[in-house]
Parts: C-alpha cells; sequence; structure tokens
C-alpha cells in the first residue's frame, strides 16, 4: 500500500506541477484537479483535492520571483481551502495521507524539470530550501547529468547560514568536490573547502580537512598533507576514515611500521567504541596487518572495470623470467654505449602498438601525446596473453609511463607494478655496463626508451620502495655521465629522508649546476651541513641560497604561503617563486621534523 501510495503522490505532484505552470493562479489550479486530479488516485478526487492546497503552498512561482503563495489552513468551521464550498471539517480535514507530505517536494520536483535561465534565476533567488538542493542535486549527479548536479549542488553550499544545511549534505559535499575536479574547476573547488574550513559547520569541516589532505598526498605535499591531517584530527576525532588516511600519509612518509602501529591503535580504538559496521573493522583490521597491501586492494576493487585485469597484471610481473640480452655497441674513441632495437623487439613493439595506440611526447621528459588509459582493459589483457611483448624495451618504456601516470603517487602500487619493471631496467643496464666503461647517453641510438624507462621508475618508486628508487636512481647517474636527468637531485632527497646526512653532503658537494632543480642541490647542503652541525659552513651554504633564490627562504619559512605555479608552458625558471614552492612542496616536511631547522632559517632571513 505504502509503495502505491507514493507513486500515486509522485505522480500527482508532478501533473499539479505542470498544470500551476500554466497561469500560475490557484483557482485555475483547483479547476484541473476537480476534473482531473482524481485520475492519480483511482477516480478519488477528494484525496487529490486534499492534497493540492499543500503542495500549491509549497509550490516556487516565477511571477513572484520564486517564492511561494501559501494558503493559511483553515479552521474546522471554515470554508475548505480546496474551494469547494464546504466546510474544513466536512470536507478535506476528513482525508488522511499515509505518509506526511515532504515540504520541499514541489521544489525538489521544479528543480529537476528547470533549465538554462529558468533554473539559474530560481537558484540565484536564495528562495530554495536546503533540502531541494540536497535532493535535486543528488538525483542529478546519480543520473549522469553532471553539469545540472553541480549547478545545484553550488547554490546548496554557497549559503551564509551554514545552520540551514542538513546533516545528510556529507555525501553531497563530497560529489560537489568531485565534480569540480573532473570538470576541471579547481579554482571553485579551492574556494569552497576554505569556505568550509573557515565557517562551515563541523561534520563538512572534517571531510574538508581529509580531502585537503589527500589533494596534498596527490601533489606530494607532505608537509601541508600532515597539518591538515591534525586539523582533521582536532575537528573529528574519532572518525574512521582518519585511520585510512593517516596509514596513507605515514606510507608517502615512508613510514611502513609505524602505518601499521597507527592502523593498529586505530581499529583497537574504534573497537572499543562498537559504533563501526564489521566490514569497517575487517578493513582497519587488515590495514593493521599490511597497510600497503590493504590500500592496494582497495584501489583494485575501486577500479571496478579495471580491477580483473590490473590483478592479471601483477601476476604477470610477479612471474616475469630473466630480461633477455640487449644488442650494445660501444665506441671506443668517444666511450659511448648504444643500444638500438632489433628486429625482434621491433616486431614484438609492433604488436604491442597495435593495441596501446598512443606514442610517448617526445618533447616531455614523462609523457604521452593522448590518454592511454581510454583502452587500458584491452592493452592490459593482450599484454597479459602475450608477456613476450616485454622482452622489448620500448614496451617497457610505455607499461612505465602508463602505470607511473596513474599509480606513481600511490606508494603502495610500486611494489607490485613498478618494482618488477625496475629490475628488468637493472639487468639492462648491467648488460650496457658489462660492454666497458662508457656513457649511455639520451639522444644516442634507442637509449632514449632504458632511460626514460629509468627516469619514470625512480619517480615512481620514490615513495613506496625508496631503496630500489635510490640504487637506480645512482646506477642511471653511473651509466649516464652527460646528464643527471634530475636523478642527482633525487637521490639527495632520499638519502636526506634517509638521515644519511654524510653521503648526501658528498653528493651535493660533487654536483654540478645543470640548470635543474639547482635549488635543491643547495638546500640539501644546507639541510645536510645542519643537521651534522657543522654551524659556520652551514651558515655559508645558507648564504650561497640567498644568492640563488631570493624567495626560498620565506617561502619555506612560512606557515600558509601562497602557492606559485610554473608558467603556462609548464617551465620552472631558477630564482622565481615557483622553484621556491616546488622546493616547499617537495622538502618542507624534512625542514619541519629537524630540530630547530625552520627557526634557523628564519633566524638568517
Amino acid at each position: 500500500m505504502l509503495a502505491v501510495w507514493v507513486d500515486q503522490l509522485l505522480g500527482f505532484a508532478s501533473a499539479a506541477l505542470a498544470a500551476i505552470r500554466q497561469k500560475e493562479h490557484y483557482p485555475d489550479f483547483m479547476i484541473w484537479v476537480r476534473a482531473e486530479g482524481g485520475d492519480y488516485f483511482n477516480g478519488d478526487v477528494a484525496t487529490a483535492q486534499a492534497l493540492a492546497p499543500v503542495l500549491w503552498s509549497q509550490t516556487p512561482l516565477e511571477r513572484r520571483g520564486f517564492a511561494s503563495e501559501p494558503l493559511a489552513k483553515p479552521g474546522p468551521s471554515e470554508p475548505c481551502w480546496c474551494d469547494s464550498g464546504r466546510k474544513y471539517k466536512q470536507c478535506c480535514a476528513r482525508v488522511e495521507f499515509l505518509t506526511e507530505i515532504p515540504e520541499q517536494m514541489m521544489w525538489m520536483l521544479s528543480l529537476r524539470e528547470w533549465k538554462g535561465a529558468t533554473l539559474k534565476a530560481a537558484l540565484d533567488s536564495g528562495e530554495a530550501p536546503a533540502q531541494a538542493l540536497l535532493e535535486a542535486g543528488l538525483v542529478a549527479a546519480e543520473s549522469g547529468q553532471t553539469g545540472r548536479a553541480m549547478q545545484v549542488l553550488e547554490s546548496l553550499f554557497d549559503r551564509r547560514d551554514w545552520s540551514r544545511l542538513p546533516e545528510q549534505a556529507e555525501p553531497a559535499f563530497e560529489i560537489l568536490l568531485d565534480l569540480f575536479q573532473e570538470r576541471g574547476f579547481t579554482r571553485k573547488r579551492t574556494e569552497l573547502l576554505d569556505e568550509v574550513l573557515e565557517r562551515g559547520p563541523l561534520f563538512l569541516r572534517g571531510v574538508a580537512l581529509e580531502r585537503l589532505c589527500l589533494a596534498h598526498l596527490d601533489n606530494d605535499d607532505l608537509d601541508s598533507a600532515r597539518a591538515a591531517f591534525v586539523r582533521a584530527q582536532q575537528a573529528l576525532p574519532d572518525s574512521p576514515t582518519l585511520a585510512y588516511i593517516e596509514a596513507m600519509l605515514l606510507l608517502h612518509e615512508g613510514y611502513e611500521e609505524e602505518a601499521r602501529e597507527r592502523a593498529d591503535f586505530w581499529y583497537r580504538r574504534l573497537l572499543r567504541q562498537g559504533e563501526l559496521d564489521e566490514d569497517q573493522l575487517d578493513f582497519l583490521a587488515a590495514l593493521a596487518d599490511n597497510p600497503g597491501a590493504t590500500l592496494a586492494d582497495q584501489l583494485l576493487s575501486a577500479e571496478e572495470d579495471l580491477a580483473t585485469p590490473l590483478i592479471s597484471l601483477q601476476s604477470l610481473l610477479a612471474a616475469l623470467p630473466v630480461a633477455p640480452k640487449l644488442a650494445f655497441d660501444v665506441d671506443a674513441d668517444t666511450r659511448r654505449i648504444v643500444y638500438r632495437e632489433s628486429a625482434r623487439e621491433s616486431t614484438l613493439f609492433a604488436a604491442w602498438h597495435a593495441a596501446f595506440q598512443v606514442m610517448v611526447d617526445e618533447d616531455v621528459a614523462l609523457g604521452f601525446r593522448d590518454d592511454p588509459w581510454g583502452n587500458a582493459v584491452e592493452w592490459m589483457s593482450e599484454l597479459c596473453a602475450n608477456p613476450e611483448w616485454l622482452d622489448c624495451p620500448q614496451v617497457v618504456q610505455d607499461l612505465t609511463l602508463a602505470l607511473t601516470s596513474r599509480f606513481g603517487s600511490l606508494p603502495w602500487m610500486a611494489p607490485s607494478l613498478l618494482e618488477p619493471l625496475a629490475q628488468r631496467l637493472s639487468r639492462w643496464l648491467e648488460q650496457a655496463r658489462a660492454e666497458g666503461e662508457g656513457s649511455l647517453c639520451w639522444d644516442d641510438g634507442d637509449n632514449a626508451f632504458l632511460l626514460r624507462t629509468g627516469l619514470a621508475l625512480v619517480v615512481g618508486m620514490e615513495r613506496g620502495a625508496r631503496e630500489h628508487s635510490r640504487r637506480l636512481a645512482e646506477q642511471l647517474l653511473a651509466i649516464n655521465q652527460e646528464d643527471s636527468l634530475g636523478l642527482r637531485e633525487l637521490v639527495l632527497d632520499q638519502l636526506l629522508r634517509d638521515e644519511r646526512n654524510r653521503e648526501a653532503l658528498a653528493l651535493a658537494e660533487n654536483a654540478e649546476d645543470d640548470g635543474s632543480l639547482w635549488l635543491n642541490i643547495l638546500m640539501g647542503r644546507t639541510l645536510a651541513l645542519y643537521r651534522l652541525e657543522r654551524w659556520e659552513q652551514a651558515e655559508a651554504a645558507l648564504a650561497e641560497v640567498k644568492r640563488h633564490s631570493r624567495y626560498a627562504l620565506d617561502m619555506l619559512c612560512a606557515e600558509s604561503p601562497r602557492p606559485a605555479l610554473p608558467d603556462k608552458a609548464g617551465r620552472i625558471d631558477p630564482g622565481t617563486k615557483a622553484e621556491a614552492w616546488q622546493y616547499r612542496t617537495l622538502m618542507r616536511d624534512q625542514w619541519r621534523t629537524t630540530a630547530g631547522a625552520l627557526e634557523w632559517l628564519g633566524e638568517h632571513r
């Protein structure tokens, strides 16, 4: 009975809305109700007449600037508001509805129907009830109307009076943030997060802080991520999401054992509180047992269509045989080592490319001309059926770049997806070195396939397999003596993160300014000297930093500086604010966690 009633109510309300829109005049609406309303309730005109004044009273009217024109509910002996001419107690008062009539129903139905300028005007009017905006936005998002959903939900959260916001708004808030990101409205997303963090209700502030933390992790800004996490803990100390985020944060910072210990702490704490369901507790227990593997499994299960081929790819990479021998030539006069693709390797690449279909963009360090993930199910399935394709370095290059573009910022994916490929590349680099002393330079032969793969793997494994990343970077630096590819800076950063300060200092002092990330070398040397308590040398190194960049110290010492982005071409010039911001993003957490280091910098600005 209830389901039938709900269907009848919605059907009548939709038809009533269309009738009201004809003239937005109550007597004309009631003429329609008496003529056709009973059709929606199996001929029961009384129910239609009793509902009509209720629905009219909550309907937004365009002629009134989207305000409603509510009717005063009559007293028992007053004329009924359905214009029947009878007393209310003898007319509509006798009709009982099976459910309460939602106060926002006609607004919600209107928001589903309006388009273009009318929808914009209705939202701008400020008359829409928050609950109607919430429901209409969620319905639009679920039905794939992303533009409408974003427009409606923006209006829901564009309010000075946050107290009117329903607590069920949390999923809508997350949907709106996702829509902003998917549709490229980065600025709007940032402004909404800032607004909620400053003035929003507590339940939304916690979600905003969690999202902010994840965004900083995506950008490799560990210091800002840690600060956002601490604020989230203070806002929502018992949120189970914090366990998940803290595990991710600690893995990004390279503290796998601490991630396991903290996940165990969260599990025991939330278990005692007894407010989580069995699935949530099982997830936390798995997180405490093996954080990296649990987060990797969660990501795979969330990938939907890609889950099965990704799992198959993991199995393939785990069972890869030893890399085959490549053909290298060595020029005795120039001492240059050159790899050239063989006929077999060219054939393997041609078969692979027929499935993969995307070419590497040779004008950028690590990128493609198109998105390789549009047909990922096809190329992963084909690769798993033809594992011999991975005997070809150009195939390994394409696969590595594709995997790092999607999973390189997730430390827990490195062991299963990137480390097997790194082992294969190391084997090929060992073969090149076995040919004799010499340099494997980027522009010679097909060397770029090997070097581009190595650069992608070093970057992709930097968080999730730091030691392996550093070893591979050192192997590349040893065999490519003409171009550091930015690897020297990466190795320096990793040594500092591992507190190997003497090795870091030796690397920094032997470096030459090749125009790439030189601020990292100067600041890395300064930090190593400070940690080693070589105060005079540290001050001299800091003076060199200030000669190179007048922004670096201010940017590093500030708690919340304004981001400075690369130019339109993505270039970061030495000595600019963008260079200082890049260094802050990468390494401020190391200065912050070194006792007294930030204070020392502040004193020497």
